[in-house]
């Protein structure tokens, strides 16, 4: 039970593998969800995304999150429902950040409400007591393994991915009998490499728990990771939302069908989970006010060696900081993915800044690096380099600035400093996640298709032009987009297989 999913049962789970206890949870929980296409369900995507529905879930999510725990005996409504739900899936067990998240993703990729309030919940007899402000007017129950800051986020993710999964679904199976579809193929590509940034950069905030400064106010006791995670994730996701909800439209998908519905409800949903606008700048001028500290000098070298554990997806994150862990309300249990204590402090969770800047930074370096040493019929890898090379140019670019950004956080010129530094660190994000799958096993995740296009789609936010020709990695992204879904596989980095 301690260790991965053993043997052949562990590729047919995901391609990156939980810890099985981690894996029977999740099991668990979907089970207990039922059959997502049976309307009779009331788990099911067609009843969560009806109107009635809707707003008994918000009223009810909104609830869970006043009494602090989804499984604190809140009575009726979702709270009572939720926590005997995760009860029985064994999700208590589970506390590691980032396996909470991927054990609940069954729940967060149907919900964006319900799903939040879940990733809120501490566990079974938690009481309701002992809350933290994760940002202006939100909070979250202290003993929630998942820190304030990324419970957003993290379900945001997972609630686009499954409206991706339905938009994909219409695109591939009517594809061939449509050919006017075939244009949303390279759109949906494009989707699917944003959703995988920001679900590399919010599994990395997770795996890298920050204590806060002393005498931080709750952005900075975020960590770096985490408040970027908050501005971006929701800044970026918006985008890919307003493109999923142009291909539905366009495929026939409105409000009254399936992936409509979800798209409806999930947009309704956003400020319930913190994920709005309002919520990201919250977080964008948290990034503002940090700036300064943010700009100091990049490392002379690019990173070497093994890329830091926290990028390396597959393997159990690191311990978690014990100090200052009751005031900033991050995940500060020491407990292994499968709930095991541990010994021992990671250093360097210092609030926003500290080794992660550093580390992104060389990160950024690394992947320039990566052009010189290519391999001469590595077109992707050179591409990849020369991209990370002109991104690395435009972040030197901005330290000057930097240093004297912070004096009015709330300035458009620090904001918009915000808004590109953040962007720049989703990239050295994509970069050292993907680095870290590329282990000989041919994952794609550990290709530089993705990256690539990812990397290409934040170029294009921050108006950097693109370095020369390249090859277009739209179509083997489109391919695996489209072989997961044939095949029932989800749109994560894990590429875990449905059960449903």
């Amino acid at each position: 039970m301690a260790g991965p999913v053993p043997g052949a049962l562990a590729h047919r789970y995901a391609a990156l593998p939980p810890p099985l206890r981690v894996a029977l949870a999740a099991l668990r929980l979907e089970v207990l969800l039922g059959d997502p296409r049976d309307a009779a369900n009331p788990y099911s995507l067609p009843a969560l995304a009806a109107p009635a529905a809707s707003a008994g879930s918000a009223a009810s999510a909104g609830a869970a999150g006043a009494v602090g725990s989804a499984g604190a005996g809140a009575g009726a409504g979702w709270s009572g429902r939720a926590g005997a739900l995760l009860t029985a899936a064994g999700l208590g067990q589970v506390r590691a950040a980032d396996q909470r998240v991927r054990a609940l993703r069954p729940l967060l990729r149907r919900d964006l409400a319900l799903g939040r309030a879940a990733v809120a919940w501490g566990g079974p007899g938690v009481p309701p007591a002992g809350r933290v402000r994760g940002r202006a007017g939100e909070s979250s129950p202290v003993s929630s393994p998942v820190p304030a800051a990324l419970l957003g986020p993290a379900a945001l993710v997972a609630a686009a991915g499954g409206v991706l999964r339905q938009a994909a679904l219409v695109v591939a199976g009517r594809g061939s009998g449509e050919p006017a579809l075939r244009q949303w193929q390279p759109v949906l590509a494009a989707a699917f490499a944003d959703l995988l940034a920001c679900e590399s950069l919010t599994c990395v905030a997770l795996r890298r728990p920050a204590a806060p400064a002393p005498g931080s106010g709750s952005g900075v006791g975020a960590g770096l990771l985490g408040a970027v995670a908050g501005y971006v994730v929701p800044t970026v996701l918006a985008d890919v939302l307003a493109q999923l909800g142009l291909v539905l439209a366009e495929c026939g998908q409105g409000p009254a069908g399936t992936g409509g519905g979800m798209l409806a409800k999930l947009t309704g949903d956003l400020p319930l989970a913190g994920v709005d606008a309002a919520g990201a700048a919250y977080w964008q001028a948290c990034l503002a006010g940090a700036l300064p500290a943010l700009a100091g000098e990049e490392p002379r070298t690019a990173h070497r060696g093994p890329v830091p554990a926290f990028f390396r997806l597959a393997d159990p994150p690191a311990p978690a900081p014990a100090v200052g862990v009751a005031a900033a309300g991050e995940q500060g249990d020491g407990h292994t993915p499968d709930g095991h204590e541990t010994g021992g402090l990671e250093p360097g969770g210092d609030g926003v800044g500290g080794d992660d800047r550093v580390v992104l930074s060389g990160l950024l370096r690394a992947g320039a690096a990566r052009m010189d040493g290519a391999d001469g019929g590595d077109t992707g890898g050179a591409a990849l380099g020369a991209l990370a090379r002109r991104l690395l140019t435009e972040q030197r670019a901005l330290r000057r600035p930097c240093r004297t950004a912070g004096a009015d956080p709330g300035a458009v010129a620090a904001r918009a400093l915000a808004d590109r530094q953040a962007l720049l660190w989703l990239a050295a994000a994509v970069l050292g996640v993907r680095e870290a799958a590329d282990d000989g096993r041919g994952l794609f995740l550990g290709g530089t298709h993705w990256a690539l296009l990812a990397l290409t789609g934040i170029a294009g936010r921050l108006g950097v032009p693109l370095p020369g020709p390249a090859p277009d990695p739209r179509a083997p992204v489109w391919a695996e987009l489209a072989g997961r879904v044939r095949r029932g596989v989800d749109c994560d980095v894990y590429a875990t297989r449905l059960l449903w």
